[in-house]
């Protein structure tokens, strides 16, 4: 097996918020009734908690929809158990006063906070790779500096700064919040390899994504480290196959193909080497549209990122998954099409029958009780 960190064979099961909008019946065809909006997701998160979910992306791109950190702060006094995985792109706000927005926020939530790092170009900029991973990287030290340390010294190419850490500390202990951090390019499987704890994929062959499972592996090696591995996938279950197989067609049915193009190129990352590798897997899948058993690309006719569905009866879906987990993968970002309709699919007829644990409490960041913090007990100075 791939040497991970977390060896058991368990998973963490999430699903995922509609922060971009985009949620809807049909592919291609904006719904005024679910736009991105904060009682849409409110609602969704809310649903999430309620059927069992442990943790839900709240993504990030420069679209109609919410901003995740600001979400975050609003929807946290409204949900008890249920993570929340924030996507950020680094480079947005200063690191110090990043890192005293996520202890801020991981206070909120009583250390339920997981940080999803982005590296892609900021809104409206272009950037050399180069620039982006060496900024990403010096952002992770200083975060890591802030959450472990008394003070924070650090002098890089791009940030220098001698600060105390005391505005910053989190309510996780033991290396603060888990970062998840996802990437084609060798420079982002490298980065997530030396600092991150979580690599997320998306969908992929069982043999890609073992490939790709296994480079990340060997390249944290190199740094004595071991990460877990999680797939960010859409999924669409239904009491059998053939049922399945006719939803894919629902959903698809009016879907117009330059609408869909341009839908999907609003997005800033349409055409990274992450999208341009889901293009690929379409282009190369059957005439159903299948790239595997159960795994159908339609939904990257109309969507950046993730582009793919695990299709298929639940008996399916849980082969599947449990095929998944035994390559190694121990996180699951799943969503469908309606949000808050699939997710209530999801869990009548697959999530009872799956391992389902939070990754920072099994690596033991939340604490069992309160931390010693100065935004807790700690004594102020």
């Amino acid at each position: 097996m791939i040497p991970i960190r977390t060896s058991r064979r368990t998973a963490e099961i999430s699903w995922f918020a509609d922060l971009c909008g985009g949620d809807t019946a049909f592919l291609g065809q904006l719904d005024g009734h679910r736009r991105s909006n904060f009682a849409h997701c409110q609602q969704i998160v809310q649903k999430a908690e309620h059927l069992g979910f442990n943790n839900i992306l709240l993504p990030s791109s420069y679209m109609v929809g919410q901003d995740p950190f600001t979400f975050a702060a609003a929807v946290a006094p409204s949900v008890q158990d249920i993570s929340l995985l924030v996507a950020h792109r680094f480079g947005e706000l200063h690191p110090p006063m990043l890192a005293r927005t996520i202890s801020t926020l991981d206070h909120l939530l009583k250390g339920r906070f997981t940080l999803n790092v982005i590296n892609s170009d900021l809104p409206g900029m272009r950037e050399e790779g180069k620039v982006r991973y060496q900024r990403t990287r010096e952002i992770i030290e200083i975060l890591r500096q802030a959450w472990t340390q008394d003070e924070i010294h650090f002098k890089g190419e791009i940030y220098q700064f001698d600060l105390s850490s005391e505005p910053v500390k989190p309510y996780q202990q033991n290396g603060g919040p888990l970062l998840y951090f996802g990437g084609f390019s060798p420079e982002a499987r490298d980065v997530c390899a030396q600092y991150c704890d979580v690599f997320l994929m998306w969908p992929d062959t069982e043999e890609g994504l073992k490939n790709t499972m296994e480079d990340v592996s060997k390249r944290a090696a190199t740094y004595n480290r071991k990460i877990d591995f999680g797939l960010r996938i859409h999924v669409i279950v239904e009491e059998n196959e053939e049922q399945a197989w006719l939803s894919t067609q629902k959903l698809t049915s009016k879907l117009e193909v330059k609408r869909g193009e341009e839908l999907k190129n609003r997005a800033q990352d349409a055409k990274n080497m992450g999208v341009i590798q889901q293009d690929n897997l379409r282009e190369n899948a059957d005439k159903d549209g299948y790239a595997e058993a159960l795994l159908w690309t339609g939904i990257g006719q109309a969507r950046s990122g993730c582009g793919a569905a695990l299709v298929g009866s639940p008996d399916q879906i849980i082969d599947k998954i449990n095929k998944y987990m035994d390559m190694g993968i121990r996180s699951f970002i799943f969503s469908g099409y309606p949000l808050i309709e699939s997710a209530i699919k999801f869990e009548k007829y697959v999530l009872d029958r799956l391992p389902n644990e939070k990754l920072a409490k099994i690596q033991g960041r939340i604490p069992e009780n309160e931390p010693d913090t100065p935004l807790t007990t700690k004594q102020l100075q």
